[in-house]
């Protein structure tokens, strides 16, 4: 029968986000909840400080003057009750507010974990209300092994009549099967299980539209809900606050499957250590972490032309700064100058008409824990990467002479596998030329490298290095390096870095914009895959920002950098670049929609096995630091003039005169 619509309900249901409601019930039937004292008439309730008579007694005048004063003040229910409570067949109306009721009476044969967090996490007003019927195991076996019998005696008919096997009634038996095991094991329990949802809206266009959205989300789970027809009052209160079942529509559930249900799983990325990356854009939580705590320190970011991926980065080193983090840049735009000169680091240009310069054969002090031998090897080998890439292509025999030319280089500075020989001055790239014109087969080298001892390019590689690597935030730019020389100037850098990175431990962050210029050339990337790889042993994490997605993945190293890489941060994507991402990151079809829908300075962020949807925020003062956008560039520098222009024109404090010694 349709509910009284002139009986208002006990209370109003809180007008809040989402928050489920759990109750877990003892017995077979919900228990009685005692009215609490709002719900008792005024007049029945006793006062403090007043003499309270028998019933039966005729009342006093001072009785009735108290009951009159009473009535005329203003209770709790006075303060909650709504003013209108429209009851129809379909929805509810709660003042203004419009309301529907839902039940849950079906599941899919599988639930999976935090199957309700896209419900919970909608943007959306609802009541989630849960109760939990417990059976008792002992019934439940009898129930099982009877329903068995009538299962297995109907498939043996069936197999004697020559009828084809029935999946569905297999599948039966072998589900009842199990689950007796389970309970006879002490391993799983048998539970009775309700679900109800209340929307809330504006208008019933709103509500509508919400029903569909929520009917949707549960229906593609193979979740199937109802709404409250002709039971709206009574679903409305089963999902107040007070362990009331009026609709008591339930479904059986074990142990593991009600598990799943457990509302409170919304994914955080918080610890007590690290600095604030972001907001988690699904509950607004902060997202604070340290890199350093995970297997590696490692981070990769993708992100398309304008999505943020600089602010993002440079963001990071500002606060990894604060908590006394070394930090180290190959930028190739000059987009962290105006960082390095705020927060007193150094910008070292490395370039033809710079006077910086690094020798390519210098040699680190030993590392603990080394040999002489080993740390030599090392350097020859990645001195044969430069020089490879700076001669082009190299065929086997040509490195084997490249290798050969290197050791006799250092030998003609007296430089051997003894640790103590390394403090010699070490050989320029003109004594390894020259080392070569005197070996045969060597023409060829010889002739492609005369450009950068006597040619255009001479200067960069043939002179002592003369920078030094301090603490805070180090910035070496090679924007104004030519094209072809930027590979080669981004590894001579490396190296450089890595020398010193290896000779003493601290912490340390390099951040690798543009990597996608060394991943084409395959003796870059297969340095920069080993530089990231051990990284991890020197207190070291490499941040490598790509926004060329497709040749980053497409290289063997750039898979290999991802996969050493613990923490990643996808910003917003173009649709070209959207599926190679998901692919390799897995994604939901909801989380690539995500990095399509994005704004700037939004996506995902991934750390070891944990990822949330995140936006980055910013102070005021760190992005007047940071920003890269160029109309706010403008801005700032038309700011900066007209507060300069108006303090070359306040009047001067006129000098005061000395008195005259007498």
């Amino acid at each position: 029968m349709p509910p009284n619509s002139s009986t208002p309900p006990p209370a109003q249901s809180p007008l809040s986000p989402t928050q489920p409601t759990v109750a877990p019930i003892t017995g077979a039937s919900p228990p009685k909840v005692q009215a609490p004292l709002a719900s008792i008439p005024l007049m029945q309730r006793p006062l403090p400080g007043v003499a309270h008579t028998d019933s039966k007694k005729q009342p006093s005048a001072t009785d009735a003057m108290t009951k009159k004063m009473l009535e005329g003040r203003t209770g709790l229910l006075d303060i909650i009750a709504p003013a209108a409570f429209v009851v129809t067949p379909n929805f509810l109306q709660l003042n203004n507010t419009y309301l529907k009721s839902f039940f849950v009476y079906t599941y899919p044969r599988f639930l999976n974990t935090n199957w309700l967090s896209p419900v919970i996490n909608f943007d959306m007003t609802i009541d989630i209300t849960m109760f939990v019927y417990p059976i008792a195991t002992n019934e439940v076996m009898s129930q099982l092994r009877r329903r068995q019998s009538q299962l297995e005696s109907t498939n043996m008919m069936q197999q004697e009549k020559g009828m084809v096997r029935d999946p569905e009634l297999q599948t039966a038996i072998e589900d009842i099967d199990s689950m007796r095991d389970a309970l006879q094991k002490g391993e799983s329990r048998l539970f009775q299980f309700s679900l109800y949802f209340i929307l809330y809206a504006t208008t019933q266009e709103e509500l509508a539209t919400l029903t569909h959205t929520l009917e949707s989300a549960l229906g593609g789970m193979l979740i199937y809900t109802k709404q409250s027809f002709l039971q709206m009052e009574q679903g409305f209160n089963s999902t107040l606050p007070l362990g009331t079942d009026e609709l008591r529509i339930m479904r059986n559930m074990d142990t593991g499957s009600l598990s799943t249900t457990f509302p409170f799983t919304s994914a955080t990325l918080s610890s007590n250590e690290g600095i604030l990356y972001g907001i988690n854009r699904h509950n607004s939580s902060l997202i604070l972490f340290d890199r350093f705590k995970l297997e590696n320190a490692n981070t990769v970011v993708f992100a398309r032309s304008g999505a943020g991926k600089s602010y993002t980065v440079k963001l990071e080193a500002i606060r990894y700064l604060m908590v006394g983090t070394d930090i180290i840049v190959i930028d190739p735009e000059n987009e962290y100058e105006k960082l390095a000169e705020a927060l007193g680091g150094s910008f070292i240009p490395i370039s033809l008409n710079s006077d910086k310069r690094i020798n390519p054969f210098d040699l680190p002090p030993v590392p603990e824990g080394e040999d002489g031998e080993t740390v030599l090897r090392s350097n020859i080998a990645m001195a044969t990467g430069l020089i490879a890439l700076m001669v082009g292509t190299i065929t086997p025999e040509e490195s084997g002479l490249i290798d050969k030319a290197l050791y006799q280089t250092y030998a003609l500075k007296d430089i051997t596998t003894d640790p103590a020989t390394f403090s010699n001055p070490p050989p320029l790239l003109q004594d390894f030329v020259g080392v070569l014109r005197n070996m045969s087969g060597t023409e060829s080298l010889t002739q492609r490298l005369n450009k950068y001892i006597d040619g255009s390019f001479a200067g960069l590689f043939t002179q002592p290095t003369n920078i030094d690597l301090g603490r805070g935030l180090i910035a070496f730019s090679i924007r104004d390096l030519e094209e072809q020389l930027r590979p080669i100037g981004m590894y001579l850098i490396l190296t450089y870095i890595w020398n010193k990175v290896r000779h003493k431990l601290r912490r340390r962050i390099l951040i690798l914009d543009e990597a996608w210029i060394l991943m084409q050339h395959e003796d870059s990337a297969r340095f920069v895959n080993a530089l990231v790889k051990r990284a991890r042993k020197y207190y070291l994490g490499v941040t490598v920002i790509s926004q060329d997605v497709e040749d980053f993945l497409g290289s063997q190293y750039g898979r290999s950098i991802l996969n050493n890489a613990s923490m990643q941060i996808l910003l917003k994507q173009s649709t070209t670049t959207v599926e190679k991402l998901a692919e390799a990151f897995k994604l939901t079809d909801g989380e690539k929609f995500l990095l399509l829908e994005s704004g700037v300075g939004e996506g995902l962020f991934f750390a070891g096995q944990n990822h949330v949807a995140i936006k980055i925020v910013a102070s005021y003062t760190e992005d007047q630091i940071i920003t890269t956008n160029p109309q706010q560039l403008l801005a700032l520098k038309e700011a900066a003039k007209v507060q300069l222009a108006a303090r070359n024109s306040a009047p001067q404090p006129a000098p005061q005169n000395m008195p005259e010694k007498s």
